[in-house]
């Protein structure tokens, strides 16, 4: 039985009482390292509303998997070209069927071995997903996979062992034992209390380096004046 799209939305669950159902997070490093992807890329995408991050949230994209509670959300997702808003979970009838553009899992040793096998098969044969990474904040391992035709294949990393992802226009790599944001000329994407800091750093400079001008441009008329020359 073919359903068409009408038919199919009307035997869904009304997408608001759909909230979110993932664990916790396994550990405060994951928390950290999950908050440290999520609001340096919202820092550098101040400007656009045409996205929606979803982090630990619910993807539901079927009835058998409402049925099954089998319940895949991934650590951290991108979705573009959609409206940036508050969502519960990202329901896939209610979004004109998108799945998301890109995908990282955290792993951990509980979750590890899903990530690597029933969720990177999921993401490539039933979501298409673009791009997947995963990362583990406890061994840094590191590994970056785009789809070619099919497939996924991994990104093959630069000299600085970054994975360029097409859909962000970004490196991602490991500094500081964190997976982070690199631009494509290679400049860290800060968080939002890293650019205020180097913001106010950049400010506290130029406020020395105008005070040192003051004194040299008042040293110089003190030696004029006492040479006998009016300055003033």
């Amino acid at each position: 039985m073919v359903l068409t799209p009408q038919q199919f939305e009307s035997i869904m669950p009304d997408a608001s009482q759909l909230y979110s159902d993932e664990p916790e997070m396994e550990s405060s490093l994951h928390y950290m390292q999950l908050l440290l992807l999520v609001t340096s890329l919202e820092w550098l995408w101040r400007d656009k509303n045409d996205y929606f991050i979803g982090a630990n949230l619910t993807i539901y994209f079927s009835r058998q998997q409402l049925k099954n509670r089998e319940f895949r959300g991934p650590d951290f997702f991108l979705v573009k070209q959609t409206e940036k808003r508050p969502r519960n979970s990202w329901v896939l009838w209610e979004e004109d069927g998108k799945y998301p553009n890109l995908i990282i899992e955290l792993l951990s040793t509980s979750t590890a071995n899903v990530d690597k096998t029933l969720k990177k098969n999921l993401y490539q044969d039933r979501f298409h997903t673009p791009e997947y990474f995963w990362f583990s904040p406890d061994t840094l391992e590191f590994a970056g996979f785009h789809i070619v035709g099919s497939e996924y294949q991994e990104i093959t990393p630069n000299t600085n062992g970054w994975r360029w992802s097409q859909e962000l226009g970004l490196y991602l790599g490991i500094e500081s034992g964190k997976l982070r944001y690199f631009t494509a000329e290679g400049s860290l994407v800060p968080t939002p209390e890293e650019a205020a800091l180097q913001t106010q750093l950049e400010l506290e400079q130029q406020t020395l380096e105008l005070e040192l001008e003051r004194q040299r441009v008042e040293r110089l008329a003190e030696r004029l004046r006492s040479l006998g020359m009016d300055v003033d």
